[in-house]
């Protein structure tokens, strides 16, 4: 029975925090929920602008996918709903099969949805959490920053008035300048108001409330929804001064409601053409989802589960498809906020639903009024914020590989697009992964004189033997690099006639496939042909395991030693050990 709470409890989470939950828990969530329920709603409205969406669309995915979340999700603070890049890659997923407006394009929307929860689910319950390491933090960074530039570019024909369009930048800058001549003034100078209170609430709000006398708490609260303060009063200036029947966009008329149940379009070609980018859509949702999650955690040492995070977030997913929404996932910015305001279980995400819930059943007529672009401004100032080309300066000074990763990404996101820029993120990321395995770091090692410490040759003054060559293998050896350490010891050998004992210390090896087996009998034939002994010292207990199921240890012609100091003692010996000299070093390679 308990074994069966647990198994329970694995899955839905709401049965372990639910279990504790008291007053002063209920009013720290309350108190996040109004905060952030604040905050989503002009955010919500411009998101789904930014996926071409109508704007209640925004406000529905915010709702039934933060209660859904809140019973399968094992974060505290992790607030769900629609965010800048999965809205960007949504809105260029669905304009292939279909016209922004069209009701064609809101069913492809759900259905967007519906496979990205299908898809995220299904990875939670075969547990395969692990696919969030596919996706390498530079490349992740590049893609976001190169995200951030297309989606506040995007956002300039709201701001301007004009009709541009465009998928990469250059479309989009090309698209803008052909309709320099017909900006409209009233809507630029809305526009840039809304942007530049926008900018100022972020940085200026808040010292100026503690200057005023404000405890930093009220000051950090005032900062908070110092943006829902933009919105009124550009709507009130449009109803006043009727701006909209001078050509100024508006939000327009929004359905007052509760979010509908809807039914995802199922024909086969939609599904077949929306696979891949609800793939690709999944992918980065979780990473920036399960990034923000474990940061937040750590920060209480608390712990989430990917695995269920997956689960979580697929059961929103497949919320959203059936309630009016589009695909969402964990957002940085709401889920900072919910974190500080004080959060303390995922109550606080089920009580914003309610109070999107209360907006969108009795404050959608408030809207009709607010200007397009103030929405765009919104857009404009939450993406920027991700926009850090300081991760090109960091990559280059730390890894050249890593450096040429996160240019890539970025160019080709902002040169061919969304979709093609995750691509090549992924096959980058991937890529990087098996060049930088296929050439494992092999130092040669030596002893560290009065010590049993084995070191580098080329950084230490350390003993060696020149009838011994002492090898540490920094990496498990499998299929992609399994031939570099052949022609390795193979180089090694021919150029150094005194070697008689090859030992490979494999203190870092954690595996060795079966191709490196393989290779691992070949070096062994090679070496015994020579008249040199291959010999392994620290093996670890399970990689010794799979070796004793084969035959390589019976044709070994050397010795498995338990640690490389016996092997040293055991091989060389001290008459012929000597120190390793500067010239010595400047001759090999590392």
């Amino acid at each position: 029975m308990a074994r069966k709470r647990r198994t329970l409890a694995r899955y839905l989470p709401i049965l372990d925090w639910g279990r504790n939950y008291d007053r002063a828990t209920l009013t720290s969530d309350l108190v996040a929920a109004v905060i952030v329920t604040i905050m989503l709603i002009p955010q919500s409205l411009a998101y789904a602008l930014l996926a071409g969406l109508p704007p209640e669309a925004g406000i529905y995915a915010s709702i039934a996918p933060i209660l859904l979340y809140a019973v399968f999700g094992t974060s505290r603070a992790l607030a769900v709903g629609p965010v800048a890049v999965v809205s960007l890659m949504t809105a260029v997923a669905i304009g292939q099969v279909a016209e922004a407006g069209s009701m064609g394009y809101a069913a492809a929307a759900l259905t967007l949805a519906l496979l990205s929860g299908a898809m995220l689910l299904a990875c939670g319950l075969l547990r395969l959490g692990f696919i969030a390491n596919f996706l390498s933090h530079p490349v992740i960074a590049g893609f976001i920053t190169a995200s951030g530039l297309l989606i506040a570019t995007s956002q300039l024909k709201h701001i301007l008035g004009v009709p541009a369009g465009g998928h990469t930048l250059i479309e989009m800058l090309g698209s803008l300048a052909a309709h320099l001549g017909a900006v409209h003034w009233p809507t630029l100078i809305i526009g840039v108001l809304a942007t530049g209170f926008l900018f100022w609430v972020r940085k200026g709000l808040k010292p100026l409330a503690l200057r005023a006398g404000l405890g930093p708490r009220m000051a950090d609260l005032l900062a908070r929804t110092g943006p829902v303060a933009g919105v009124a009063v550009s709507t009130l200036a449009v109803w006043a001064l009727s701006l909209d029947g001078q050509g100024v966009a508006i939000v327009g008329a929004v359905p007052q409601g509760l979010p509908p149940l809807t039914l995802p379009d199922l024909s086969p070609d939609l599904l077949a053409t929306l696979a891949l980018p609800a793939a690709l859509i999944s992918l980065i949702g979780f990473v920036e989802s399960v990034s923000v999650a474990q940061t937040l955690a750590a920060r209480r040492r608390q712990r989430i589960d990917p695995d269920q995070e997956l689960i979580g977030l697929g059961a929103a997913n497949i919320g959203a498809a059936f309630t009016g929404g589009y695909p969402v996932t964990g957002g940085f910015a709401r889920s900072v906020v919910n974190f500080d305001a004080g959060a303390e279980t995922p109550a606080a995400g089920a009580f914003t639903a309610l109070g999107l819930a209360l907006a969108a059943v009795a404050l959608t007529p408030l809207i009709f009024y607010l200007p397009t672009a103030t929405l765009a401004a919104t857009i404009i100032v939450a993406v920027l914020s991700l926009v850090d080309f300081s991760i090109l300066r960091k990559s280059w000074a730390y890894s050249r590989a890593d450096f040429a990763a996160v240019l890539a990404t970025i160019l080709l996101t902002l040169g061919l697009g969304v979709e093609a820029g995750v691509s090549a993120g992924v096959l980058i990321s991937i890529g990087l992964h098996l060049y930088k395995t296929s050439r494992p770091h092999v130092a040669e090692v030596g002893l560290v004189p009065g010590t049993q410490h084995f070191r580098n040759v080329l950084r230490h003054e350390v003993l060696t033997d020149p009838a011994v060559l002492s090898l540490r293998v920094d990496e498990s050896l499998f299929f992609a690099n399994a031939r570099f350490l052949e022609d390795l010891i193979q180089d090694r050998v021919a150029e150094d006639c005194p070697i008689r004992h090859v030992v490979l210390m494999c203190s870092a090896v954690n595996e060795i496939d079966f191709s490196a087996l393989e290779s691992l009998e070949a070096i062994n034939e090679r070496l015994k042909a020579l008249g040199i002994g291959l010999n392994l010292s620290e093996v670890k207990g399970p990689v010794m395991d799979r070796l004793k199921r084969s035959h390589f240890l019976d044709a070994l012609n050397g010795r498995v030693f338990l640690s490389h100091y016996d092997a040293w003692m055991a091989l060389a010996g001290a008459p012929g050990a000597a120190p390793t000299t500067a010239a010595t070093r400047a001759a090999r390679s590392d």
